[in-house]
């Protein structure tokens, strides 16, 4: 009886420390998604443009991120981004953080080349600006991004949701149907900043 019953907590203690077996929720870990991003935008520092990078899958691991064989569909929201650099837009490239030669997809990345940010993740995770700026290669600081720096004679600033955001924008962490603006240029200038994308039905 002692036997069995040795057996049985065995066999529970299995269980309970695998998730409830093959069929069980992944953790973070597991999947190599971290469940705190990181804070920092590390990439380029010249001027735009800013295409895609050449080698999505090392931008990926730069962001602490892995590359999946799928879209995961854990934890699925899109968010929107604008870059604004003298009263015009900075194109925001389709695929970042996409191999299509490889196949390989991080569970941040975009699609197409309107600004629009997936988030596709086999777990549940939060995710930040930092981590989508270092896929794409662009260095980005609370006064700076890419090689422009805030100066005597220009502006710096992000907005959420057509709110101004003072910290540190790489902190910034993706809720659903967010809308992100990275504004750039001469101090005193009009821009019309946007607090919300026309997101397409049932996205």
């Amino acid at each position: 009886m002692a036997v069995l019953a040795i057996i049985a907590g065995i066999t529970i203690a299995l269980v309970s420390t695998s998730g409830g077996g093959p069929s069980g929720p992944r953790t973070a870990p597991e999947a190599g998604i971290p469940t705190t991003p990181i804070t920092t935008a590390s990439g380029r520092t010249t001027d735009p443009a800013w295409s895609a990078p050449g080698d999505p899958a090392a931008r990926v691991e730069a962001a602490g991120l892995p590359m999946l064989g799928e879209e995961g569909n854990v934890e699925h929201i899109h968010a929107h981004l604008d870059v604004i650099v003298d009263g015009k837009p900075v194109p925001v490239p389709a695929n970042i953080g996409i191999d299509q030669q490889a196949q390989q997809i991080s569970p941040l990345h975009t699609h197409e080349a309107n600004g629009v940010i997936h988030v596709e993740s086999p777990v549940k995770a939060t995710f930040s600006l930092g981590q989508f700026m270092t896929e794409w290669d662009v260095a980005l600081t609370q006064d700076a991004i890419g090689g422009l720096k805030a100066d005597g004679g220009n502006n710096f600033r992000t907005y959420v949701n057509g709110k101004p955001y003072t910290g540190n924008p790489a902190a910034i962490e993706f809720t659903a149907h967010d809308e992100i603006a990275i504004v750039y240029g001469p101090t005193g200038q009009k821009v019309d900043v946007p607090g919300s994308y026309d997101w397409p039905q049932g996205e």
